[in-house]
């Protein structure tokens, strides 16, 4: 697949998640903690795709089970530390992903990639239950609404087929200048925490998506899930801890 309709792939991909996260926010922490858990085992299973690293089915399985894990536990847990259990999650994803590599015994190819991949994989799977956590912490409005915009404006920028140093400065811009316009519409955040939570946003987006236009190999169709996913899944906890940081 080219780079420049993976990546319109992936922006497409990417907004519809998080219209799908904010839009499910409406229907209480069950609806939306079933759309995170969702998304969560699309971008766990198809991150081993993603990074070729071996053992995608077991590695898969565990950053699914961890990420659906952290979903469930947010949207359980009694407030207001609402993220209380997903370094739980994140910590027996990651010694789940150890163990798989020492069962794969000395001598098997690419154990330190596949560990450290893995591992990122647990990370950002689990950080999605900070969408639950900002919609729980300040309603579905507030910073989950801008989060949501700003995620999108940078993803929709990132799809434009320009060179990373065009875009890239572009995307973090005009995310940073949706959050605060966001805020002063339909918040009522101040405008200069909204305006570091798009920017801060903008910026993580803007590093995936370079990240894709290095691989010189084809990308799988689940590994393009993946990294659609995994980046919208982690603004959510962005924006959990610049809620509880800024405005808090």
């Amino acid at each position: 697949m080219k780079t420049w309709i993976g990546g319109v792939a992936a922006a497409g991909i990417g907004v519809a998640g998080t219209a799908a996260l904010v839009g499910s926010s409406f229907g209480g922490p069950l609806a939306q903690a079933t759309v995170a858990v969702v998304l969560a085992i699309a971008a766990g299973f198809g991150w081993p795709h993603f990074l070729g690293i071996p053992a995608r089915k077991t590695n898969g399985t565990i950053l699914a089970l961890a990420g659906a894990a952290a979903g469930i536990s947010a949207a359980a847990v009694p407030g207001p530390e609402f993220l209380s259990w997903a370094p739980a999650a994140m910590a027996l994803g990651v010694m789940a992903v150890t163990v798989v590599q020492l069962i794969r015994g000395t001598g098997q190819s690419h154990r330190l990639e596949s560990t450290l991949g893995a591992s990122s994989g647990v990370l950002l799977c689990c950080l999605g239950a900070g969408w639950i956590a900002t919609a729980r912490f300040t309603g579905t409005g507030s910073m989950l609404l801008v989060a949501g915009i700003s995620t999108v404006v940078a993803l929709l920028v990132g799809a434009i087929n320009w060179p990373d140093t065009i875009v890239a400065p572009f995307a973090i811009v005009f995310a940073g200048l949706a959050a605060p316009l966001t805020a002063l519409v339909l918040t009522d955040i101040a405008v200069i925490p909204a305006t570091a939570a798009g920017v801060l946003i903008g910026a993580v987006l803007a590093a995936v998506r370079r990240l894709n236009r290095t691989r010189s190999r084809p990308m799988p169709r689940a590994g393009l899930v993946a990294l659609a996913l995994a980046p919208v899944l982690a603004v959510g906890s962005i924006a959990y801890f610049m809620d509880k940081l800024l405005l808090h």
